[in-house]
Parts: structure tokens; sequence; C-alpha cells
């Protein structure tokens, strides 16, 4: 019998696709770590990838904002776009795509010489667009919409390295909602925290995805059951299974990720 997490729940309504990925592979050098992925990730859910330590998950997830090709000797083929615009087309700049398509990493990392409110500010003054005159309005909403706000509204000009990490990880989140995204990245964005702080971030993503594309890599099976509409599973590179979440866990298709799930390897 599977643990009660992964009962099936209703599926979620379609939604139109968000993040188009067609035939996608990836390199390091001439390791090759994706290979021809196909995903259609709707608009305002939640997506998981989850696999096991190698698989890809993280190249998949830097590739969709084009991060990956920060790496020395990283290269990919295919196609990738946003609401049907190919994302590494030659007119598209990387820094406005990075401003739709915003990105929460593994362990929170507020800049440390930086103010709360500074770190909420510091990808708009990065891209040149801060209004000074609602500098205020957008740290509040930024802070609130990362269920922050009444934790450090009487603290704004502390560093941000003084909060919490749970804390930190929601500030980096305020950081990102601040530049108003379209989609929101996250890589194992609890793995590093307490599972009081980890729920408050689970508690988060369910409040962002009436408003933001969210796509999360994590580990955690039990996470992906609880937090996701959708789950992909990766495997050695490759695509496995792409599905509803509640499908994906109780009525897999392939016996592989059926051996995941269930414990017989990972």
């Amino acid at each position: 019998m599977r643990p009660a997490v992964f009962q099936s729940t209703p599926p979620p309504r379609p939604s139109p696709v968000k993040l188009g990925v067609d035939q996608v592979r990836a390199w390091f050098g001439s390791h090759q770590v994706l290979h021809g992925i196909d995903m259609q990730i709707p608009e305002q859910s939640v997506t998981a990838i989850i696999g096991p330590s190698g698989c890809g998950k993280s190249t998949l997830i830097r590739s969709l904002n084009r991060m990956h090709e920060l790496t020395e000797g990283a290269r990919l083929e295919g196609r990738i776009t946003l609401d049907g615009v190919d994302v590494y087309g030659k007119d598209v700049d990387p820094v406005l795509l990075r401003r739709r398509v915003g990105m929460v990493f593994q362990k929170p990392n507020p800049f440390p010489s930086m103010s709360i409110r500074d770190n909420v500010l510091a990808g708009l003054r990065l891209t040149r667009s801060l209004d000074r005159s609602r500098a205020a309005e957008i740290t509040e909403t930024a802070l609130r919409g990362a269920a922050l706000w009444d934790e450090v509204k009487d603290r704004l000009d502390t560093p941000g390295v003084s909060l919490s990490g749970g804390q930190q990880q929601r500030l980096c989140i305020a950081r990102s909602l601040a530049v108003a995204p379209e989609v929101l990245l996250m890589d194992e964005p609890c793995s590093a925290l307490d599972p009081v702080a980890t729920s408050r971030i689970e508690d988060l993503i369910h409040t962002l995805k009436t408003t933001y594309t969210i796509v999360i890599v994590t580990h955690n099976m039990q996470q992906a059951a609880r937090v996701s509409d959708y789950t992909a599973f990766l495997l050695t590179g490759e695509l496995v299974e792409f599905s509803e979440t509640n499908r994906l866990f109780t009525s897999p298709r392939d016996t592989r990720t059926e051996d995941y799930i269930t414990g017989k390897f990972g």
C-alpha cells in the first residue's frame, strides 16, 4: 500500500501552456545530461520535477530561463518557448527574460551587505528599472507576496542575513517577486530548511500559484505530491513520465516511475 499522501485527488483543470519544452538536449562539454525532453507546462499551476540525483533536474530548470548557458562549456539544442516565443531566439535579451522567469535557489542567498529592503529591490536596481517613487510600495507588496511583511516591517534596514533560514528563503522569493515575473523557478527551495520553514514555503507556493506559473525541482516525493498539480519524472536525463500529479503517483504508466515512487531505487 502506498502512503496516504499519494491518494488520488481530482485532477487540475487544463490551463493554457506557459512554457513549452520541445526536444531539448543539453551538454556540459562532451557530457550529455538531457536527452530530448518534451513538456508543456500550464500557466498558473505548480509543476514538480522529480528524480534521483544526477538525473538532470537542475539542468532542465536552469534551461528554462537560460541560466544553463552561463556555465562554461554548456550548450543546448531544441526549443524552449515562453508564451509561444523561443526564449533562445536571437532577439531575446537574457536579462529581460530572467525578469519574466525568476529563480529561487537551493540555499537562501540574500546579499550579505544589503538590508532587507535593499535585498528586495536589488533585482530592479540591477536592471535599472527601479521607480524610486514606488520603492516603498514595491518593497511592501513583494514582502507581502512572500508572506514576510508582518515579520520584518519594523526592521527593513537590518541586514537580510540576520533573518532565519526560512525567512531568508522567503526574502529571496520576495526579491524575485519584486521584478514582477510571470514564472517562478524553484530549485530545491526547501532542502536547507527545517520542517516548520518548509511548511511555510509550501503554503506560500499554494498561494503564489494563483498569480504565477511555478516550476519546482524537489528530491522529496511527498513534497511534490503536496504542492504540485503536475509532476515530471526524470531518469538519466530522459523524461520518463509527465502527467497530473495525482495520476502519476497513483497510476503511473511506466514501471520505472512506479519503482521510483515506491522506493525500489533512488
